[in-house]
């Protein structure tokens, strides 16, 4: 089967899926190479893939840069509880197998909206038996809801710290959704030590490649706004960046010599700890 013909077999869906509208997680699904996507996913993705034909490297970096993270996070800055909001659809290892094969007793959320990642919420809750792996159906635009079931379910303790992941999930919030307003209502329920990370594309390597990409995202009813450097960074204000800062996806503590050119790949990323 090939890699556009994925998920193809019967493009069956879980009940509440509209296969009608793209949803980001399964367009990364295709580009990934999954088979959690349907027709007008892979048609979405093909019309951002002519934009930007090395879109599939990309999203793939953003995922060796979350296992890079995790492993920081975890051996490094001692954290145990992460809360990844955007999560998308499995791809193993999942960020908690990466922590917990460092610490067992790492707790992990998972957030997400769309159905499908719900019908494969059953892998991101095979935790290690000494911590803990949940998942939570909702939505960034509502921080309240995200942490009030963190609350509930007991799996997080916000007293101590806690690490935000939100790996290219930000560039599906326009304006209107006020994105820094969403942020800064989660980082501020988190306490002292906690860490948060970013991805986040940009139009600062290729404004006119970028500028078409989201133009078919746009087309296809997908909301995507891609931001330079300096927006980037207003997520962080008040947080200290880790070194390097605020760097192309493949330059953030890559393990070796990054293995392409960091500004082929057009998102920043940063990772930074609250005072």
């Amino acid at each position: 089967m090939s890699r556009s013909d994925a998920g193809s077999r019967a493009d069956s869906a879980p009940s509440g899926v509209d296969t009608s509208v793209p949803h980001s997680a399964r367009i990364y699904d295709w580009w990934l190479g999954g088979k959690d996507n349907f027709a007008v996913d892979r048609a979405t993705g093909a019309a951002m893939l002519e934009a930007i034909p090395t879109l599939r490297m990309m999203a793939a970096e953003n995922r060796r840069l979350v296992h890079r993270i995790a492993r920081y996070l975890v051996a490094e800055a001692g954290i145990r509880q992460f809360l990844d909001i955007g999560t998308g659809i499995p791809t193993r290892p999942n960020l908690h197998e990466i922590a917990q094969a460092i610490a067992p007793e790492t707790r992990v959320v998972y957030v997400d909206n769309d159905p499908i990642v719900l019908a494969h919420a059953r892998a991101l809750m095979m935790s290690h038996p000494a911590g803990r792996s949940e998942y939570v159906h909702a939505d960034l635009r509502d921080p309240e809801r995200i942490l009030a079931e963190v609350t509930r379910r007991g799996t997080l303790d916000l007293g101590q710290p806690v690490a935000l992941t939100l790996i290219a999930i930000l560039m599906l919030l326009g304006e209107a959704d006020d994105p820094i307003g969403r942020v800064r209502a989660l980082t501020d329920a988190l306490p002292s030590g906690s860490y948060l990370a970013i991805t986040h594309p940009t139009p600062d390597f290729n404004p006119e490649a970028v500028a078409a990409a989201v133009a078919a995202a746009t087309a296809n009813g997908v909301t995507l706004v891609a931001r330079t450097r300096a927006e980037v960074e207003r997520f962080f204000d008040g947080w200290e960046l880790v070194d390097p800062g605020i760097v192309p996806v493949p330059a953030w503590r890559p393990d070796g010599a990054p293995p392409v050119d960091p500004e082929a790949v057009y998102y920043w990323s940063g990772v930074a700890r609250k005072r």
